[in-house]
């Protein structure tokens, strides 16, 4: 399908500062998240970013990059500016691809693409993997999603859902067999108009205690589709040991 992904970059990292511009191979990383972006079925790939150095790195490296207000809440915000900038009709279909995630697999971000392109009635898309460990189902840091039958979303949360009641009450060591547990990944698709009508939606005390921006649209009753991939991605740049452990395994991809 024809879609287009949109990178929002900014340089407020207490953890990493100047994250976007971090070298990963000799090349920032937004500029290597553009390059992964570009191998995916994207008809154009755009930076929005607030910061000038941002933008021109990735103008520097020949990709295209677009400024944006510094007043915005969200990412999710910033895609909104961005698509008015582009003049992109309400029904185009984009995909937001985190800036700091430089080993992003381009068939991944045509899986939250394709769902938009199946269902003309989902004005979101997302990713899940199965969780198959009770580490990850009892860490909060680790997002969970339950699923309905038309792979729907039902609801986020940081807490293990669904819990299964008899089984956890014997033992959180394990998972019980069939256990339909889902870990979020952090990729969203949208439709145009509705990063436009996202703007409007006043925040969610669901969204806030949770701190999971997603539940916003599930309160307001817009659905969102998910796609299943088969094996979490590699994990994305948060912090000096993240940035590293990134260098590494791009050296071992691409020498």
């Amino acid at each position: 399908m024809s879609f287009v992904a949109l990178i929002p970059g900014r340089m407020a990292s207490s953890r990493l500062p100047e994250k976007p511009l971090a070298d990963i191979g000799g090349k920032p990383m937004i500029v290597r998240v553009a390059e992964q972006a570009l191998k995916s079925g994207a008809s154009a790939v755009h930076v929005a970013t607030d910061d000038i150095r941002i933008y021109d790195s990735v103008r520097a490296h020949g990709h295209s990059a677009l400024m944006t207000r510094s007043d915005h809440a969200s990412g999710t915000e910033r895609l909104a500016e961005a698509v008015d900038l582009l003049g992109l009709p309400d029904e185009a279909a984009i995909v937001n691809v985190q800036g700091d995630e430089p080993l992003i697999l381009p068939a991944l971000i045509d899986s939250v693409a394709a769902m938009l392109q199946r269902d003309n009635s989902l004005p979101m898309t997302t990713a899940c993997h199965a969780i198959t460990g009770a580490e990850d189902m009892f860490n909060p840091n680790v997002v969970k999603l339950v699923l309905d039958q038309a792979s729907r979303a039902l609801y986020f949360s940081r807490a293990p859902i669904p819990y299964a009641r008899d089984a956890f009450t014997q033992s959180r060591e394990a998972l019980p067999d069939g256990l339909p547990v889902f870990r979020h990944i952090g990729i969203y698709g949208y439709r145009a108009g509705f990063l436009r009508r996202y703007r409007t939606l006043a925040p969610c005390a669901l969204e806030q205690f949770e701190a999971l921006e997603q539940l916003r649209v599930l309160w307001h009753g817009f659905p969102i589709g998910v796609s299943q991939v088969s094996h979490a991605p590699e994990a994305g740049v948060d912090t000096p040991a993240d940035l590293e452990r990134v260098r590494r395994r791009w050296t071992e991809l691409h020498g």
